[in-house]
């Protein structure tokens, strides 16, 4: 990688030599073209280019565009975490850069303030993980600002937060009537479980004794399996309902949105998940039951098929649940590494 970084640096260098009039690299007219070409990769996102660029000319970062604003507030702009994430590594120079105003007096926690570019957007799944999304760039930008930046006012009168407020209002709103769709949804396929769950222990396949109540085949490892899975189904069931239940009864703050509500929804559709695979077993245990020595050829088509539906369930929400697990419980959009390093 090191290698590959100081090829882009002497690349530029060496398209800079072969313009006509050029006589040096650090000549005044061209002292502009490596910020223009900064600018554009951080706009789209190419911290590799970004990072040769700026070893090569260090007072890069101190340059601002015709908005007064530099390649971080370009990049909290629109949103590249990994050209942001350069901003580590120069220092006590990030109070002096991040306390830039541009031509509408706003700093650069105003641009993380509003709402992201829709094509920024568009790539993840869900109005609530777009809004979770816009308050981790928030509240990462909050994290390396003065606290007086907080409270400064663009040219409108806000505050960063008051501006986020206003130009997140209709994503809350889309994000609480998806959060409310898919809650609903699943609390409706959870609570159907439980009821056929609670109903099938007490119709227990076999038959049961007349004279002591206790099934028939009790002590057939059929019969076990079929226990265990229809009460795992029952009480995973139950709790996936319980936390779909505490999402449509949220307040739905900004706030719920960064932890809160994602987590809740991640255990309920985890816990729906195991009820719908515990019920299948549960269905194959039963046939085995019935139909063991009956038609024992069918058994075991009949068992795999049953795996059918969980699959395509778990194909269906596997990219949601991902997501959710990934901004929930992983290292974050702002993780570091080793290759986003400046020095």
């Amino acid at each position: 990688m090191t290698e590959s970084l100081s090829l882009v640096g002497q690349l530029f260098r060496a398209i800079q030599m072969s313009v006509p009039g050029i006589k040096a690299v650090y000549d005044k007219k061209v002292a502009c073209k490596p910020f223009t070409a900064t600018l554009r990769c951080s706009r789209v996102g190419i911290v590799e280019f970004i990072t040769a660029l700026i070893r090569s000319y260090p007072d890069l970062i101190w340059k601002v565009n015709e908005q007064s604003r530099s390649i971080f507030h370009i990049a909290v702009a629109h949103r590249q975490e990994k050209i942001f994430n350069l901003i580590n590594d120069i220092g006590a120079h990030k109070d002096m850069i991040t306390a830039y105003k541009d031509t509408n007096n706003a700093n650069i926690l105003h641009l993380a303030g509003m709402i992201a570019p829709r094509d920024k957007l568009n790539v993840i799944s869900g109005a609530a993980l777009q809004m979770q999304r816009e308050l981790l760039w928030f509240k990462e930008v909050e994290k390396n600002v003065q606290p007086s930046l907080k409270e400064m006012r663009d040219k409108n009168g806000r505050t960063p937060r008051m501006l986020f407020t206003e130009e997140h209002r209709g994503l809350v709103k889309e994000g609480e009537k998806w959060m409310k769709n898919t809650a609903s949804s699943c609390m409706l396929l959870a609570t159907l479980i439980t009821t056929v769950m609670f109903a099938a222990i007490f119709t227990v396949p076999g038959g049961n004794d007349n004279s002591k109540g206790t099934p028939l085949v009790l002590a057939s490892t059929s019969f076990i399996v079929f226990a265990v899975a229809d009460a795992f189904a029952l009480f995973s069931s139950v709790t996936s309902i319980l936390m779909f239940l505490s999402i449509l009864t949220s307040r739905y703050a900004e706030e719920d949105f960064v932890e809160s509500l994602p987590k809740r929804l991640v255990v309920g559709l985890a816990t729906l998940f195991c009820s719908i695979a515990a019920m299948l077993v549960a269905f194959a245990a039963t046939f085995c039951i019935v139909l063991d020595h009956r038609l024992a050829w069918i058994v075991v088509p009949i068992s795999l098929g049953s795996s059918v539906p969980v699959t395509l369930f778990a194909f269906l929400q596997f990219p949601l649940f991902v997501d959710m697990i990934h901004s929930s419980y992983g290292a974050g959009i702002f993780a570091r590494k080793s290759t986003d390093m400046l020095y």
